[in-house]
C-alpha cells in the first residue's frame, strides 16, 4: 500500500483489518494475476492508468490504479473481494465510478480466461459456514445490514422508507418522482397477490412498513414478519401514525415459524436473503401458508441463470461487507424450485431493471449529499466509501443487464392447497 493510501485508512485499522492489511502473495501468483488483469483490461472499453506508468484499455471511462502492487496482490489473493477492498483502501479510484463498474459488469463472463474459470472452485473464496441462513444465522445476517441504523436509511431513502426498486411512470426520473414510484411498485404487488378489503395478507420482510400501511388502507388485514428489531419498532410506529394499528400486526419472526392460512402473500426483495440452500424450504413454506385460490407476489432481484450457477458458491464482496448470506436467484431458479417442491406455479413475471438503476442513482446522489450527516451518526470514512461503492456497484449491475428485478406472481395448482 502506498504511503498516501495507508494514511487515509490508518484510523480505521481496528474496524477494517482486511482493508488495511494487504495480503501476502507469492511472486508466481502475483505474476499470474498481473498477466490475467492486464489481458482483461486491455480488451475493455476503459482507460486504465496503472500507477501512472502504463495505460491499458481501448478507451472509455478512466480507472486510476494508484497502487498497482497492492491492487494486484489483493486481486490475486481474493479476486473480486480484493477488488472491492482495494477500492475501500483508496488503491484505485474512478471519477465515473458507475460507468467503470458498468463496463466491468458487462464483461463479467469473459474477464477470467476459460481455463481459470474451470478451476474456479480452487481459487475463488468460498462462502463461510457461519453465514448459512439457518434460523439463527439468518437473524444475524439480517441484523448485520438492516439494524445498522434507521436514521442512516432515512438519510437517503424517500419518505416512504422503501428500500427496494421503485416503478416509475417514465425514465429518466427525478428525486421528486421517487415516492410516487415506490407507491406504484407497492400497488402493483398488492394487485398481483389480490390484496383488498377483507384479505388476510402475510408480508414476509416488513421493511419499514410501507407495504403494510398501503395494504391496510385497502382494507386488508396484514400480518408482517421481519428479523430486524429496528425495522419492526419503526414500522410499528409508522403504522400507528397512519391509523392502521387495528389492521396490521408486525412480529419479529422467521418465515419458517409462521403458522396459519392467508389469502395473499407478498414479499419484496426478501428472497435474496434466503440462500439457495433454503429456497425449497421457502417455497414449501409459502405453499403451506397460502389458502386455496390465493396468490403470492414476490419482488426479486435476479441474475442470468448461467451466471447464478457459476457464482452461487463463491464468496463475494457484497456478501462479506453488505449482505452476508445473500444469494440472488434467476427467474428460472424460482420457476424450477417452485415446480419441484410445491404446487405453486409462476403465472406472471415482469422485469424492470432499468427502474432499479434509476432508483439506485437517486439513492447514491442523496447519500453523497448527506455525507456529513452520515458521519455524524458515527459511520466513519471507510464505511461511507464502502457504501458508495455498494450503491455504484449495484447500479452498474442493473445498467449492464447483469442484474434485473422482477415482480413474480405464483398461484396454487392443487398440491399443498
Amino acid at each position: 500500500m502506498s504511503g498516501d493510501a495507508r494514511a487515509r485508512v490508518a484510523v480505521d485499522a481496528e474496524r477494517w483489518p482486511d482493508v488495511v492489511a494487504v495480503p501476502r502473495c507469492s511472486a508466481a501468483r502475483q505474476a499470474l494475476a498481473r498477466t490475467v488483469v492486464r489481458r482483461a483490461l486491455n480488451g475493455l472499453p476503459l482507460q486504465v492508468a496503472m500507477g501512472g506508468a502504463e495505460l491499458l484499455g481501448r478507451g472509455g471511462p478512466l480507472l486510476e490504479v494508484r497502487d498497482p502492487d497492492s491492487f494486484l496482490r489483493r486481486v490475486a489473493t481474493h479476486g473480486l473481494v480484493g477488488f472491492g477492498e482495494s477500492y475501500m483502501a483508496h488503491e484505485w479510484d474512478a471519477r465515473e465510478l458507475v460507468a467503470v463498474l458498468t463496463v466491468l459488469a458487462e464483461h463479467t463472463a469473459t474477464l477470467v480466461p476459460p481455463s481459470l474459470q474451470r478451476l474456479r472452485t480452487l481459487w475463488a473464496p468460498r462462502q463461510p459456514a457461519e453465514q448459512r441462513n439457518t434460523p439463527s444465522g439468518a437473524q444475524a445476517n439480517i441484523r448485520h445490514h438492516y439494524d445498522l441504523s434507521n436514521d442512516l436509511f432515512a438519510l437517503f431513502l424517500d419518505d416512504s422508507l422503501s428500500y427496494s426498486s421503485a416503478l416509475f411512470d417514465g425514465l429518466p426520473a427525478a428525486w421528486s418522482d421517487l415516492e410516487t414510484g415506490q407507491h406504484r411498485k407497492i400497488d402493483r404487488m398488492l394487485d398481483l397477490c389480490g390484496a383488498g378489503p377483507g384479505t388476510r395478507l402475510l408480508e414476509i420482510g416488513t421493511g419499514w412498513g410501507a407495504l403494510a400501511i398501503r395494504a391496510a388502507a385497502r382494507g386488508a388485514s396484514v400480518h408482517s414478519v421481519t428479523l430486524s428489531a429496528q425495522q419492526r419498532d419503526l414500522a410499528r410506529e409508522r403504522v400507528r401514525a397512519a391509523g392502521h394499528e387495528d389492521r396490521v400486526r408486525i412480529e419479529l419472526c422467521d418465515y419458517r415459524q409462521v403458522r396459519g392460512r392467508y389469502d395473499a402473500i407478498a414479499s419484496v426483495e426478501m428472497i435474496e436473503a434466503v440462500g439457495a440452500e433454503y429456497w425449497p424450504t421457502f417455497f414449501r413454506t409459502l405453499d403451506s401458508l397460502l389458502a386455496p385460490g390465493g396468490s403470492v407476489a414476490l419482488q426479486a432481484i435476479t441474475m442470468p441463470h448461467d451466471r447464478m450457477l457459476a457464482s452461487r458458491s463463491t464468496y463475494t464482496w457484497v456478501q462479506k461487507y453488505i449482505f452476508p448470506g445473500g444469494q440472488l436467484p434467476s427467474v428460472r431458479a424460482v420457476e424450477e424450485t417452485a415446480r419441484a417442491h410445491t404446487g405453486l406455479r409462476v403465472t406472471a413475471c415482469d422485469g424492470f431493471g432499468a427502474h432499479y438503476a434509476q432508483t439506485l442513482a437517486l439513492w447514491r446522489e442523496r447519500f453523497a449529499q448527506q455525507d456529513d450527516a452520515v458521519g455524524d451518526l458515527g459511520f466513519d470514512a471507510t464505511f461511507r466509501r464502502m457504501w458508495d461503492f455498494y450503491l455504484a456497484y449495484s447500479e452498474a449491475g442493473f445498467r449492464s443487464g447483469y442484474l434485473d428485478v422482477h415482480q413474480i406472481q405464483l398461484t396454487g395448482q392443487g398440491a399443498g392447497q
